[in-house]
């Protein structure tokens, strides 16, 4: 079981399995895997698969899993251990750390899933339209305030066009969280603790850099340097990015993903041949310029086995076959994805199968990851709240602040969080 986007007509990943299974049917003669994908938003995807897993009729032998919702389904009890099974895999020991890391249990320190993809987030740039606007490029700005005076350029020198997307609101779901919110807020100088402090276990609230990050989104919104309000907000606003205003050129900057060529290249719905002379790529900067200078979030995907699997050697058998240094490499560049095998990510034929890819791993190296607790879901949601409200102009920066702050301690309870310094 599988998440095709209810807004994307790609079928990269229904090819790229239906392959898999044809290889595996073929080396393994009377064996029989079928496809399910579950064409669904995000978050409806995410609860579609939660429902299937709670019983053994319904659900599917092997599942797609976003890694930030591991140990939220291994606390509903949904997902089977995998270290018996990965104690006798040689290729486990490719798979790099911190990826073993997003699929390990916070709370038994057990494997529960193989990863087969990770991503970074940078800022995309129209290099025609900074050209136009009288900004040199290359451009790699060094603070937030450069990022806003290259927008506030395009502003007044472009009519037409958008200077800056940044994600915000409840409707774009992760998206806003982590490409609008996470990739500001773990810029600022608290860095790894600015949303969760391992070191005490608790989640932080009332911290300046918060409201550091939201008065970015306010600046903005307020300044309409960013979509209309009305755009931002909607539900399939990230695919009108992807496909339509970033090759139409109505579109300066985009805080995204890695894995945005998809949306480009000659196997999409929309192929647009010229992204490779007219987009540029740059690494977001840290608040002030600190140290280390960039910042990126990183997300993935992994293959788990739910506890109520009808036939877990047979999906292990079959998730093996997925997931060898040859298919790996062939799904990560299909998918203009981040590889997480380490032999995958030095490939020269992975490297250079999408012309960013040597960029965007190059990221990794000042890259965070969102925490994996169960309790993230609410977080995340209310972050989406406090940038909605900011975005909006329903609620100053404070007052959203301290909306968020009242939600993070109902949802962990009081006791599981603590103020931050930055």
């Amino acid at each position: 079981m599988y998440w095709q986007n209810l807004d994307s007509t790609s079928k990269l990943q229904a090819n790229f399995l239906a392959s898999m299974v044809k290889e595996f049917t073929k080396a393994n003669p009377g064996t029989k895997v079928n496809l399910v994908p579950v064409t669904a938003s995000e978050n409806d995807y995410y609860t579609k698969i939660q429902l299937m897993m709670r019983s053994p009729a319904t659900a599917p032998d092997l599942v797609y899993e976003d890694t930030a919702l591991i140990n939220s389904d291994i606390a509903g009890g949904y997902l089977k251990p995998l270290d018996a099974y990965t104690a006798k895999w040689s290729d486990w020991s490719q798979y790099a750390a911190a990826a073993k890391t997003a699929v390990t249990g916070a709370s038994d320190n057990k494997v529960y899933g193989v990863p087969d993809n990770t991503d970074t987030r940078g800022i995309w740039y129209n290099k025609q339209l900074f050209t136009k606007a009288g900004i040199s490029v290359p451009w790699q700005p060094k603070t937030w305030a450069d990022v806003l005076t290259a927008a506030r350029k395009i502003k007044s020198e472009l009519s037409g066009v958008t200077p800056l997307n940044l994600y915000t609101g409840t409707a774009g779901g992760e998206a806003s969280s982590m490409q609008g919110f996470e990739m500001l807020l773990y810029g600022t100088p608290a860095g790894d603790k600015s949303l969760y402090d391992a070191s005490q276990k608790k989640w932080v609230v009332g911290s300046k850099g918060f409201k550091d990050a939201l008065d970015f989104v306010h600046t903005v919104y307020s300044e309409k340097l960013g979509p209309s309000v009305s755009d931002a907000l909607g539900a399939n606003f990230g695919t009108t990015v992807g496909t339509e205003l970033i090759p139409a050129g109505k579109l300066a900057m985009d805080i995204d993903g890695s894995w945005m060529p998809n949306n480009w290249s000659s196997s999409s719905a929309k192929p647009w041949k010229d992204w490779e002379s007219v987009m540029g790529e740059a690494a977001m900067p840290t608040q002030n310029g600190q140290a280390p200078g960039s910042t990126s979030m990183s997300g993935g995907w992994a293959w788990s086995i739910p506890a109520k699997a009808g036939n877990p050697d047979l999906a292990w058998k079959f998730l093996e076959s997925v997931q060898t240094k040859t298919n790996s490499a062939q799904w990560n560049a299909l998918n203009a994805t981040i590889a997480t095998r380490t032999d995958v990510a030095s490939d020269p034929t992975y490297l250079n199968a999408v012309p960013t890819n040597k960029f965007f791993t190059g990221l990794v190296a000042d890259t965070h990851y969102r925490p994996g607790l169960p309790a993230y879901n609410q977080v995340s949601t209310a972050i989406q709240k406090a940038m909605e409200s900011v975005t909006t102009g329903q609620a100053s920066v404070d007052k959203a602040a301290a909306t968020f702050d009242n939600d993070v301690k109902s949802a962990v309870g009081d006791d599981k969080t603590v103020k931050g310094t930055s």
